[in-house]
């Protein structure tokens, strides 16, 4: 497709957009925005209008020209002049002439305050607030339509652009045998030192290199070995099953397990272990993430997204094999994959489907199929306060679950962000679904409050995860 035909009616207009939360993805997409024609991000909103200034400044814009508003009078001032502007609050500056307002906070219950107040306003709202997305993005793309505008994941992350690989697929007609992701971070093991890096941490892999090259093992087994060879690193990220329930609920796909399986592989095995002929799943339309095993100076997968397909003519897939496309061994499936996400630098493709064909790069409806749920790895007793915290927003000790979706009761598992900042009510023992009943829910709650109504809507008999 022509990207520049398709979104030619940018020409003559500039999208005005606003980016809430000026961390790392904030701060590419205000970098980027000043390169990219038709396209303007004149508002940053922070914690505090110093931060969002200070990251203003940081991608070029003269600070002259930056103006800290903490109302809407200012707000609007300091647009009719021409200004840049910082706030601490994104009530200061809902009510500017904006196309699309970009939330990128991470805080899941800050997320659901801002896109419920964006959609009022009669903004289109980019999320790449995921956690938010988890608990309500069904709700918030009905409440939208209502209001005649879109919610959308965001190219530049992996949900969005793994929707839009998969959707590609099936539309030049080929069958999903899986999609899924490859983990932020990749496994790239020295032969010489017996040692795995990833992200930073050295580890020793002993007995690793004997499951390096799998054979003719059965992969189930050599994704034992090798699992327990690098047993010392995490391999299960909170962050990897949250982007895989935003696709869930886009494209109705499924895990084959609820903690995923998630192998560590090397890029040309994954036709071969993401399958039900041989490999790891258990049928069909599957979602899964894999750890890119890799040696150093080989080519990394970059947190990217893929899809394995069947080979329906072995003809014509012999031929891509010899293009050095990858399929599998037995010449049956064969993985797609897109290598990167580029963050805030190729969100623009979503904003303008946005805000030039009123379209979301998610799904048109999503629905409530899987819930990322909360499971307590130790013993958790009563008064515990469930902090997500870090660079992944993860709550220590309480892994996730992509479980069916079913309506918030006490005796349901809790969605893993609906639970974040909140007390346990009750001893919760390791092994465990920590249950809704289990948490001392907010009931004054942005995030609760769209959660019950997005359940209080929700046709649970039609194709739903219950």
């Amino acid at each position: 497709m022509n990207l520049i035909g398709h979104f030619a009616a940018r020409h003559g207009r500039t999208v005005q957009t606003a980016i809430i939360g000026t961390g790392g993805f904030g701060r590419s997409y205000l970098a980027q925005a000043r390169h990219v024609d038709g396209l303007a991000c004149r508002v940053a909103v922070d914690r505090d209008a110093e931060t969002a200034v200070a990251a203003l400044a940081s991608v070029g814009v003269d600070v002259a020209r930056i103006v800290s508003c903490t109302d809407a009078a200012a707000a609007r001032a300091a647009w009719d002049a021409g200004h840049f502007i910082a706030a601490g609050d994104l009530a200061a500056v809902a009510a500017l002439p904006l196309d699309v307002v970009l939330e990128a906070t991470g805080d899941p219950e800050v997320g659901a305050r801002h896109a419920e107040m964006a959609i009022a306003a009669g903004h289109h709202v980019v999320m790449v607030t995921k956690e938010t997305d988890s608990v309500i993005g069904p709700i918030l793309s009905r409440m939208a339509r209502d209001r005649g505008v879109v919610v959308a994941p965001v190219d530049g992350d992996q949900p969005s652009l793994l929707i839009g690989l998969a959707t590609w697929a099936q539309v030049i007609g080929l069958r999903i045998v899986a999609a899924g992701k490859s983990s932020e971070y990749d496994f790239v093991f020295d032969p010489d030192t017996g040692q795995v890096i990833s992200n930073g941490t050295t580890v020793a892999a002993p007995g690793l290199a004997d499951w390096l090259d799998p054979t003719d093992r059965p992969w189930a087994d050599v994704a034992a070995g090798r699992a327990h060879a690098l047993r010392a690193l995490p391999q299960r990220a909170v962050p990897d099953l949250c982007e895989l329930t935003l696709v869930a609920n886009a494209l109705g796909l499924m895990p084959d397990r609820a903690d995923l399986h998630a192998p560590i592989a090397r890029i040309p095995e994954v036709a071969d272990l993401m399958t039900d002929q041989g490999g790891l799943l258990s049928e069909q339309g599957r979602l899964d993430v894999f750890h890119c095993l890799r040696l150093a100076g080989e080519v990394s997968f970059a947190g990217g997204v893929f899809v394995t397909v069947a080979c329906d003519d072995a003809a014509t897939w012999d031929m891509l094999r010899d293009k050095g496309h990858v399929v599998s061994r037995d010449g049956r499936t064969a993985m797609i994959g897109l290598p990167r996400h580029l963050l805030g630098l190729e969100a623009a493709t979503t904003v303008f489907e946005a805000a030039l064909h009123g379209v979301s790069s998610g799904a048109h409806a999503p629905r409530p199929v899987v819930d990322l749920t909360a499971f307590a790895d130790a013993d958790l007793p009563a008064g515990t306060v469930l902090r997500a915290e870090g660079h992944h927003h993860s709550i220590a000790h309480v892994s996730s679950r992509m479980t069916p979706a079913r309506a918030v009761a006490d005796d349901v598992p809790v969605p893993y962000y609906l639970a974040a900042g909140r007390t346990l009510r009750r001893d919760v023992a390791a092994g465990q679904p920590i249950l809704c009943g289990d948490v001392a829910l907010d009931e004054g709650s942005t995030l609760l409050r769209l959660r019950r109504m997005q359940d209080a809507v929700t046709d649970w008999g039609a194709g739903s995860g219950a």
